[in-house]
């Protein structure tokens, strides 16, 4: 089979049928149920000299590095007339052909059994490529443009789901390596869900939904008009939608309960794998990620950190801006589930105390600004390592982090200015997205004053709340909306977080304790085994809490407990439980003002006209 398929490409090369200098690749299925996809790239007018070829070690989307080069393998080369190269790997995913003429084929397996948006899914049902994970280039030739034909569809029943642009030859292309690389394809016997939106010049544009689940074509136009509301509330929030190449938006979406899960955004598509057995049942549980992947679209993929253009796809991309690339989009994400309707706001209570927690009960942001824990995206986005760390401690998300700097942001805005966050998103947008011109975090105080028209405001909030480690006034800022800001157990004891197992006629303390809590003052931490506490054995979950219960804060319990330093007793001194909810007046039996309430309406309710 290999051979055939090295023939038909210098068939095709002989015969002129492509332009100029383009890479050509073609993806074969001969053993797609053990995971299998056979690649063959096509690259003409190489120049004389060593000729390197590579896998990737990044991703657009993600910031830590990944091995990508670990799945490809049977890596061989041929010239002219199938003549076989000699291809030298010198380093574990670079490859360097000395000798070699004009025109040169590459040939390699890839191997693909995790279905995210990072890697590479296939089997005899689909084959859903993050393209970085699947594809070797050139280095030298980046602005080369690029053709994709992918074979053996017919015989799997496949349709091909992509941003790539479609050609009547029943290729694909894209110009460069940068817009291949953030092309996700997916490749199944996908159902498919579409509409027309308009902007306010008149333009239309398709945005399309392609759902390979085990559901029916109704489940997936009904979970489809969900997905429509979002994005138009999207749009409400900017004005106008992007100008997306092609005039289409695409939602690659797969959902099988083996699936690894992801979410991961691209130009004019998104890539969502989700975990549940089919979208029937569960579609609330979905469109959380449908919500934070499409408002990435302007956020992102149009406003673009400086920092990360243009992607480097050799090594791990750090940014100081995803609090506000990833954080704010985490803040709209939840919040338009609400004003389109699809999430009530009492549960959206829930998620507000989830950000403020993040801000107030985490070790890290009361030491690190947002810019800082972006930073650390570098080993903490889908980073792959083996030995523990200390994140408990030293790690916040700049996703809920920047989601409740956007909070308070919004919050502010609309008590302080007659503003919203909406308004300085728009601006954002007007001032960097829609131009394309990337930002840095000056440009973004720089748009904050201009919006505002306060330059002091704009530099204080900026100087304590982005590059410092301060903290908004929540409980005064929620109180606005009729929400109340309050200790979740108040007056009840707490020990601190503890994440165990049974083991060895205890519990085994399997993660690092959180500083400032009771156990890490007592000294207890990762690997320790909790014998008994105040004299009861503790084997399980159960018996600790019951040991517990009747305390009261600022009791002292002593705890026994091992570990390789031998046997210990600790004294721990119990605490309030800092944990915050949040709650309405109205569950909390308080009557809104009637500025509470237009507040409240004002921030949380629909936008679209």
């Amino acid at each position: 089979m290999k051979k055939l398929y090295l023939s038909a490409l210098a068939f095709l090369l002989s015969a002129g049928a492509f332009a100029q200098n383009e890479i050509v690749y073609t993806v074969s299925f001969p053993n797609a149920v053990h995971h299998e996809a056979e690649i063959t790239m096509l690259v003409s007018q190489v120049p004389a000299g060593v000729m390197r070829f590579r896998m990737s070690r990044s991703s657009p989307g993600r910031y830590a590095t990944h091995e990508f080069g670990k799945n490809i393998y049977n890596v061989k080369a041929y010239g002219e007339k199938n003549t076989p190269l000699t291809v030298k790997q010198v380093e574990g995913d670079v490859y360097e052909i000395a000798q070699h003429g004009s025109n040169v084929i590459i040939n390699y397996t890839l191997f693909g059994n995790y279905m995210d948006g990072t890697y590479v899914g296939i089997d005899a049902s689909t084959a859903h490529f993050n393209m970085p994970a699947a594809f070797a280039w050139v280095k030298g030739m980046e602005n080369r443009p690029v053709r994709f034909k992918f074979n053996d569809t017919e015989k799997y029943g496949w349709k091909i789901a992509t941003q790539l642009k479609p050609e009547n030859d029943g290729f694909y292309s894209a110009p460069n390596l940068q817009y291949m690389m953030d092309s996700p394809t997916s490749l199944a016997n996908y159902k498919s869900f579409s509409w027309d939106v308009a902007n306010p010049g008149g333009k239309r544009q398709t945005i399309r939904l392609t759902s390979h689940s085990s559901d029916d074509q109704a489940t997936v136009d009904t979970f489809g008009q969900m997905v429509k509301k979002i994005t138009l509330e999207a749009q409400a929030v900017f004005g106008e939608l992007p100008a997306y190449d092609y005039g289409s938006y695409v939602f690659l979406h797969d959902v099988a309960a083996t699936n690894a899960g992801d979410g991961m955004e691209h130009r004019n598509s998104t890539s969502i794998v989700q975990t549940t057995p089919q979208i029937a049942g569960n579609e609330n549980r979905l469109l959380g990620t449908f919500a934070h992947e499409y408002f990435h679209s302007w956020n992102v993929e149009r406003i673009r950190p400086k920092s990360l253009e243009p992607f480097n796809f050799e090594h791990a991309n750090m940014s100081s801006e995803l609090w506000f690339a990833e954080g704010f989009t985490q803040y709209y994400g939840e919040m338009l589930l609400v004003r389109a309707g699809l999430r009530n706001q009492e549960g959206y209570t829930r998620t507000i105390a989830g950000l403020v927690n993040t801000v107030l009960n985490t070790p890290a942001a009361a030491r690190y600004s947002p810019a800082q824990m972006s930073r650390y995206a570098v080993f903490a986005d889908a980073g792959v390592s083996i030995d523990p760390n200390n994140n408990a401690n030293i790690f916040t998300s700049y996703y809920t982090y920047g989601g409740a700097t956007a909070l308070a942001l919004d919050l502010r805005l609309r008590s302080e200015f007659n503003l919203t966050l909406d308004d300085y998103m728009r601006a954002v947008w007007l001032a960097h997205g829609k131009p394309e011109k990337p930002y840095t975090i000056p440009d973004l105080q720089a748009v904050l004053a201009s919006v505002t028209k306060n330059t002091a405001f704009a530099a204080e909030f900026f100087k304590k709340y982005i590059y410092g480690a301060e903290k908004n006034n929540y409980q005064q800022l929620l109180d606005k909306a009729g929400l109340i800001l309050r200790k979740a157990q108040a007056g009840k004891a707490w020990a601190g977080m503890l994440r165990t197992s049974p083991a060895d006629g205890g519990l085994y303390v399997q993660s690092n304790t959180v500083i400032g809590s009771p156990v890490y003052k007592a000294g207890i931490d990762a690997g320790a085994t909790i014998l008994t506490v105040d004299s009861k054995e503790v084997k399980d979950m159960q018996a600790y809490n019951t040991a517990l219960e009747s305390k009261k804060i600022g009791d002292a319990v002593v705890y026994t407990y091992k570990d390789r330093a031998g046997h210990h007793q600790a004294t721990v001194t119990l605490q309030e439980n800092p944990m915050y909810e949040v709650v309405s007046y109205e569950t909390a039996g308080k009557e809104l003002s009637a500025a509470q309430k237009e507040f409240k309406s004002k921030w949380l309710s629909t936008k679209v006209k």
